[in-house]
C-alpha cells in the first residue's frame, strides 16, 4: 500500500512537471511569434521602401491592422477634429461640383444653414457609414433640403474627380428616396489648397497611410450658418435628428423652425463635448416659473370674473 502511495505521487509529479514544461514551451513560442527575424516570417512592409500612393492596398497581410503596433508609425496620432466653433469658411475657395464646373464655395451659401461632410468618395469605410449617416437623419427630419436646409459634401482627396463625384451623388439620392433634392444635395471636389483651406477652417485633420492605401481620419459633420460660419459640430456616424433639426433652428438664426423647436431651444442647451443637447437647468427653471405665473393668473381671472358675475346677479 505504500509503494502504491509512492508510485502515485510521482506520476503526479512527473505529470505537473511535463505540464510546467510544455506551458513554458508554449508561451516562448509565443512569445517568438512577436520577433520580426524568425526564418521564414515575412518582413514587414516599411514606407522607406518605396510604396507608391495607392500600393498599400496589396500591402501584405500579415500585420495590415497594425496589431503587434511595432512594424509601423501610428499615423493616427496626429488624426484629430479641433473644435473651432464660429469659424468662417473660406467662402471664395473654388471647388468642382459634379458636373465639372467650377464654381465658389460661397454659391451654396447665403440662404439656408449648410449640413457639411469631409469625406473621400474612394473611401472603403468610414466615409460611406457618415454619409450614410447623414442619409438615416435626412428620411426622420421633416425638414427639406432646399427649403429648410442644404447639404455639401466635399472630398478632401484632391485626386478625385467629377465624375467620382457624380456616381456617389447617383448612390445617395437613390437611397434618400427624393431625386428632387439633388439641386440642394452637392458633392464637390478640388485642388490641394481648397481642400485644405476648409479642412484647416473647420479644424478637421487627417493624414495618408501608405501602408493600408487609405486616409486616416476621424468621422464627423458640421452645422453652419447661411453666413458660411461654423456653429455645430456631430461626431461619429449617427447623427440624432432631433439635435440636428435644432442646430439647423439656431445656424438659420430662427428663420427656420415653429414655437416647438423654440420652446425646446429655451429648455435644451448644446454640450459641445457629447455635441448632442442637454436639458438645461436654467432653462427648465424659467420655463417652470414662467408656466406657474400664467397658471396663476389665468385662475386669478377667473376667479376675479366668477365673482363679477355673482354680483351682477345679486344686484339684478
Amino acid at each position: 500500500m505504500t509503494r502504491l502511495k509512492y508510485s502515485s505521487a510521482g506520476n503526479t509529479g512527473r505529470y505537473l512537471a511535463g505540464s510546467a514544461l510544455g506551458f513554458v514551451l508554449v508561451f516562448g513560442a509565443v512569445a517568438a511569434m512577436g520577433q520580426d527575424n524568425l526564418p521564414g516570417y515575412p518582413e514587414p512592409l516599411r514606407s522607406e521602401e518605396g510604396v507608391r500612393i495607392n500600393a498599400g492596398r496589396n500591402a501584405p497581410t500579415q500585420d495590415l491592422l497594425n496589431m503587434k503596433g511595432m512594424d509601423r508609425p501610428l499615423p493616427l496620432k496626429s488624426v484629430t477634429i479641433e473644435q473651432k466653433l464660429d469659424s468662417q469658411l473660406p467662402l471664395d475657395a473654388p471647388f468642382r461640383d459634379e458636373t465639372g464646373h467650377t464654381v465658389p464655395l460661397g454659391a451654396y451659401f447665403g440662404k439656408r444653414p449648410v449640413v457639411l461632410a469631409l469625406v473621400y468618395y474612394e473611401c472603403p469605410m468610414l466615409c460611406t457609414q457618415i454619409l450614410n449617416g447623414v442619409v438615416r437623419a435626412a428620411k426622420v427630419l421633416r425638414f427639406t433640403p432646399g427649403t429648410e436646409y442644404d447639404v455639401v459634401a466635399i472630398s478632401f482627396d484632391a485626386r478625385e474627380t467629377s465624375a467620382q463625384a457624380a456616381a456617389k451623388k447617383a448612390v445617395y439620392l437613390k437611397s434618400y428616396g427624393h431625386p428632387e433634392a439633388g439641386a440642394n444635395w452637392h458633392f464637390l471636389t478640388g485642388d490641394v489648397e481648397s481642400v485644405k483651406r476648409v479642412t484647416d477652417s473647420v479644424g478637421f485633420r487627417y493624414t495618408w497611410d501608405a501602408h493600408t492605401g487609405q486616409f486616416a481620419h476621424a468621422s464627423a459633420i458640421y452645422i453652419l450658418t447661411p453666413e458660411g460660419r461654423l456653429s455645430k459640430y456631430f461626431y461619429g456616424i449617427d447623427y440624432s435628428p432631433k439635435d440636428m433639426r435644432l442646430a439647423m433652428v439656431e445656424a438659420s438664426h430662427n428663420k427656420i423652425g415653429n414655437a416647438v423647436d423654440q420652446i425646446l431651444l429655451f429648455c435644451y442647451h448644446f454640450d459641445p463635448h457629447s455635441a448632442k443637447y442637454t436639458p438645461y437647468a436654467l432653462g427648465l427653471l424659467r420655463a417652470a416659473g414662467g408656466a406657474t405665473v400664467l397658471m396663476l393668473g389665468g385662475f386669478v381671472f377667473i376667479m376675479l370674473r366668477r365673482e363679477s358675475r355673482q354680483k351682477g346677479s345679486r344686484a339684478a
